[in-house]
């Protein structure tokens, strides 16, 4: 089914989009979890990211090089590193985990000041929003500065002005949500 799949959006010529895209956010908010759960559909166990890894896949028919660079506090100064040529950011948030809203709303805004960013669509998924400490949407945008009216729209608006920003609520464990972020991320993927 699914090869009958790839090879119907082939056809139309919808695999031929290519992308960068890095994954960021604090430590343990899901990042190499949602890599390899879209790599090899598998949910495992991690270690910490220590080092900056890449994975080639296919999300939604669009080929992207993924960059997981570990959201440790010392992780987080090579970020910078990696942003210069990427198409889109995903940046995980545990929404599961309030007491890290501040140090993942200091990351995020100093993602959204950059100027070199300006034009960068950014995906920001809440992850783990199966578990019972979860906050809702509104509760993680009112935390995160991400009020409706600052963001983009989960419905892709071409001629918007405003800054490609969109928040997803996910659970990578349960998979769900995330397909909806890949999704509105790659109609900005040229």
């Amino acid at each position: 089914m699914f090869s009958w799949f790839w090879s119907v959006l082939g056809k139309l010529g919808l695999l031929s989009k290519k992308g960068k895209i890095v994954f960021l956010g604090l430590d343990n908010a899901g990042k190499t979890t949602l890599l390899n759960v879209l790599k090899d559909d598998r949910l495992t166990m991690h270690i910490p990211t220590l080092h900056p890894h890449s994975e080639d896949l296919v999300i939604e028919g669009i080929q992207f090089q993924t960059f997981d660079l570990g959201g440790h506090e010392t992780a987080r100064r090579i970020w910078k590193d990696y942003l210069a040529t990427v198409n889109g950011i995903i940046f995980i948030i545990d929404a599961a985990d309030p007491s890290r809203f501040p140090e993942a709303y200091e990351e995020l805004a100093a993602l959204l000041a950059s100027e070199e960013l300006a034009k960068t669509p950014i995906c920001v998924l809440g992850n783990k929003i199966d578990k019972d400490t979860a906050v809702s949407e509104h509760e993680l945008r009112r935390a995160i500065g991400l009020t409706e009216n600052l963001t983009y729209g989960k419905k892709y608006q071409p001629s918007s002005t405003t800054r490609p920003l969109e928040l997803f609520m996910c659970s990578v464990s349960k998979r769900m949500g995330y397909i909806e972020g890949f999704r509105w991320l790659a109609k900005f993927i040229p």
